[in-house]
C-alpha cells in the first residue's frame, strides 16, 4: 500500500502526538508499505528524520486571538487540501491518514476530491471543544458537559482573563469552528479514537459523529527497543526514586503533587521531569513543605526513557479526561508500576490492583503512592503484569497489524464501489 500520512508533528521535534506518529509510519515501512509524510509547520520547517523525507507545508497565522485560529483552521484547511489533493495523485496515494487538528479536516477533504480512502485519528477532544481539553476551567479542572452558547460564555473569564468579555462576540465563530471539524471528520471514511475515553466522548457529544466508524487503536510503543535502550543506560541516580513525567499545568495534576507526597509520607525523591506554568509554585510549595522533590527541565527522550526505566514509580495525577498518555504506555513497556488518577482513557492502559493502581481523588492516590513505595513486591507483581499488557496490546508490531487491517478494508472497500459504479 502506499499511504500519506499528514501530520501535525514528527521527530525529532516533537510530543507524545508526533512520536505515536513516527511509530505507525515506521511500523509501515517495516511491512513493505511506501509512507509519505506531509507536515504543516508556523515556525521551524521538519527535516528529514529516520529515513523519512518529511513534506513541510507552512502556515503562517497572526497573533491575534481567534484571528490566529480562523488562520490556522479554516483558512489553511482550504489551502492544505489542494496541496494534499496535488500530493495524493503525484504520489499515487491509496489512502491518506491524518493524525490530528491541523491535518484532519484538510486530509479528509482531499482524500474525498482525489478518490482515496481516509482516516482520522482523533487524539484529543479538538472536534468536540473548541479548546481541546473538554475542561470549562483549567484551574478548577472540571469537565465541560458540552459546547453550549453558556457553557462557552463560562469557560471564556478563565482563557481570557480580564479582557473576556470582547471575546463573548467570538461565541458563534467558536460553535461554527467545530460543527465544521465534524462535519469533516464525519466525511473521514473511519475515525481511529486512541481510547475507549475518546471514541464515547466522540459518539456522546455530536451528532454528526454518531453514526461514522469510529475503530478504537491505541498509539503503539516499539516495547523491544525502548526496553534494549533502558537495560544498556545507566541509572540517573542511584536509590529509588519517584517519578513525574509531564507538563507543569493544573489539567495534569501538577498542583496535586505536593499534596500526595506529604500524604503519601514518601521517603524516597520524588523527579519531577517537565515544565509548564505550575513550575514556580511547585519549587516554592516543596521549599516551604521542605519535601525532596528536584524539579529538572524537559529532557530529550533518551534522557527521559532513563528515568523512566529506572524509577522505583510513576505517579500520574492527571485530573482531565486524558485521551492516552503515552507516558503511561511507555512505563507499561518497561515493566513500571503506575499510580494514577482514573481519568479519560488512563483505565485503558491500567487494569486497577492487576497492573497499576487507580484512584478516584488526590487523597485515594496518596494512598496508592505509599503502598507502592513501601511495598516493593506489590511494584514488581504490578510492574510485570503492566509489561505482559503493554506487549499484548501496544506494542507497535500489534497496533500496526491493526492499522494495516483497517487500510485494507478500506481500500477493498473504496475497490468494489467503483466497481459498482462501473
Amino acid at each position: 500500500m502506499r499511504i500519506l500520512i499528514a501530520t501535525d508533528a514528527f521527530p525529532p521535534v516533537a510530543g507524545g502526538s508526533g512520536w505515536s506518529t513516527y511509530e505507525l509510519a515506521r511500523g509501515l515501512r517495516v511491512r513493505g508499505h511506501h509512507v509519505v509524510v506531509v507536515q504543516p509547520y508556523s515556525k521551524r520547517a521538519p527535516i528529514a528524520y529516520d529515513g523519512f523525507e518529511v513534506i513541510g507545508y507552512p502556515v503562517s497565522a497572526p497573533a491575534v486571538p481567534f484571528v490566529q485560529n480562523y488562520f490556522r483552521n479554516e483558512r489553511h484547511y482550504r489551502r492544505f487540501a489542494v496541496e494534499l489533493d496535488s500530493l495524493i495523485r503525484t504520489h499515487s496515494i491509496d489512502l491518506v491518514h491524518a493524525q490530528h487538528e491541523l491535518t484532519g479536516p484538510a486530509a479528509v477533504r482531499a482524500a474525498r476530491t482525489a478518490g482515496v480512502p481516509s482516516v482520522c485519528t482523533v487524539r484529543d477532544y479538538w472536534p468536540l471543544c473548541y479548546w481541546s481539553d473538554l475542561v470549562r476551567d483549567p484551574e478548577a479542572g472540571d469537565v465541560c458537559p458540552g459546547c453550549s452558547p453558556g457553557n462557552m460564555m463560562r469557560c471564556l473569564p478563565p482563557r481570557a482573563g480580564a479582557g473576556w468579555p470582547l471575546a463573548a462576540p467570538f461565541i458563534p465563530y467558536m460553535r461554527a469552528n467545530l460543527r465544521h471539524k465534524q462535519a469533516d471528520l464525519a466525511s473521514a471514511d473511519a475515525i481511529v479514537a486512541v481510547s475507549n475515553a475518546v471514541a464515547a466522548h466522540l459518539v456522546q457529544r455530536s451528532t454528526a459523529l454518531a453514526s461514522s466508524r469510529i475503530e478504537v487503536i491505541p498509539n503503539g510503543v516499539d516495547v523491544a527497543g525502548v526496553c534494549a535502550f533502558v537495560a544498556s543506560a545507566a541509572r540517573p541516580m542511584e536509590g529509588d526514586y519517584a517519578l513525574f513525567v509531564g507538563k507543569l499545568a493544573p489539567n495534569k495534576g501538577a498542583r496535586a503533587l505536593i499534596e500526595v507526597v506529604q500524604r503519601a509520607r514518601l521517603t524516597m525523591p520524588l523527579v519531577v521531569v517537565g515544565d509548564g506554568p505550575e513550575r514556580a509554585p511547585l519549587v516554592e510549595a516543596a521549599r516551604r513543605a521542605s519535601s525532596d522533590i528536584r524539579v529538572l527541565n524537559w529532557l530529550d527522550r533518551d534522557e527521559v526513557f532513563r528515568w523512566l526505566g529506572h524509577t522505583a514509580l510513576l505517579i500520574f495525577p492527571s485530573s482531565w479526561p486524558e485521551p492516552l498518555s503515552r507516558v503511561l504506555l511507555e512505563a507499561s513497556a518497561l515493566s513500571r508500576p503506575i499510580a494514577a488518577m482514573n481519568t479519560g482513557g488512563t483505565a485503558d492502559v491500567i487494569v486497577d490492583e492487576a497492573t497499576g493502581l487507580l484512584s478516584a481523588s488526590p487523597e485515594e492516590l496518596a494512598s496508592d503512592v505509599s503502598r507502592l513505595a513501601t511495598d516493593p513486591a506489590l511494584r514488581t507483581r504490578l510492574g510485570e503484569a503492566a509489561g505482559m499488557r503493554a506487549q499484548q496490546l501496544f506494542d507497535i508490531g500489534t497496533v500496526t497489524n491493526r492499522m494495516e487491517s483497517l487500510y485494507a478494508d478500506l481500500i477493498n472497500r473504496a475497490k468494489a464501489r467503483k466497481k459498482g459504479v462501473a
